[in-house]
């Protein structure tokens, strides 16, 4: 499996070997030893797992947990294809306000490493795609927040040929800097101190 950093500080994109036969083909989208090596430390404890399907020019996003306790995700494409896009949104990190994006399809199965405190978005390039995640925490409502995907400071390549679908939340979203005056951004010293406890809050049960 192959690793790369991307341009937000702590995120990751992994490339795992495929296996293909007569009968189809095999690969591993997540490989312990090869994380550990890349992130400098094990997978958080994996609090749940979510799958969701979308069809072509829907738009997820920008999503993000309240920091405490903050959510770490591990994300890929288990059917079709997609852009998966990582916002660095951490008050006081070196990459705060950049972005990077890993295409998703099933000829490379590449999965991406999202670390505490980091906004996630994706766009569906075909009908039917499907994402997987392996998430830190559990999902609680309240915690879960969004900023706008088409926010214009952001410039993220979500729209094509095709305006794109979103949900009720997702186009009422507000932006990047609204979130940061109305203090709902995460900071990146909490996140960083998170993710050195296992992207778990400090004393709570592992």
């Amino acid at each position: 499996m192959k690793a790369r950093e991307l341009a937000v500080e702590g995120a990751l994109e992994f490339t795992p070997r495929v296996f293909p036969d007569e009968r189809g083909l095999f690969i591993s989208p997540f490989q312990e030893e090869a994380f550990t090596e890349a992130h400098g430390g094990p997978l958080f404890r994996v609090a749940q797992t979510n799958h969701s399907m979308s069809r072509r020019g829907v738009v997820r996003g920008v999503h993000f947990t309240a920091t405490p306790p903050g959510t770490a995700k591990y994300v890929y494409c288990a059917r079709g294809k997609a852009l998966d896009i990582v916002v660095d949104i951490r008050v006081g990190s070196p990459t705060y306000g950049r972005w990077d994006s890993v295409l998703m399809d099933q000829r490379d199965h590449r999965a991406t490493y999202l670390p505490v405190g980091v906004g996630h978005a994706f766009v569906a390039l075909e009908d039917d795609t499907v994402m997987s995640y392996l998430l830190s925490e559990s999902y609680r409502p309240e915690n879960e927040l969004a900023l706008s995907v088409l926010d214009p400071a952001l410039g993220l390549p979500v729209t094509g040929d095709a305006e794109p679908v979103l949900s009720e939340r997702d186009r009422t979203a507000i932006t990047l800097a609204e979130a940061r005056r109305q203090g709902l951004l995460p900071e990146y010293a909490r996140c960083q101190e998170i993710e050195r406890n296992g992207a778990r809050t400090p004393g709570t049960p592992r």
